[in-house]
């Protein structure tokens, strides 16, 4: 079996502290719906969440799309607070802007 190709581009992003609790909370919830499923989070998703946390700021293209997936996700479901319909739109926004 041979490792998936390396993304060459990559793209760099700035959060405000309330945009990186935004991302943060999205991403720990998709990762804790995997394992309340009985399921094992994609390490693809579990890494995005640590370059979050350490305060990363470059991501790959698939990285970008993920966040931007799962940020519009967010602000389109029922029951999303809408202070955070706002700042996820507008996260997602941007990262589309980029890639």
């Amino acid at each position: 079996m041979t490792s998936p190709p390396q993304e060459r581009e990559t793209y760099t992003i700035a959060l405000d502290r309330e945009e990186r609790w935004v991302v943060h909370h999205v991403l720990t919830d998709r990762i804790d719906d995997r394992i309340d499923d009985g399921e094992r989070p994609p390490e693809r998703l579990l890494d995005l969440v640590s370059r979050i946390e350490d305060g990363e700021k470059t991501l790959t293209g698939r990285q970008l799309r993920t966040l931007q997936d799962a940020l519009r996700t967010y602000a389109g479901a029922d029951g999303t607070p809408s202070r955070d319909v706002e700042l996820a739109s507008a996260v997602a926004a941007r990262l589309e802007a980029l890639g």
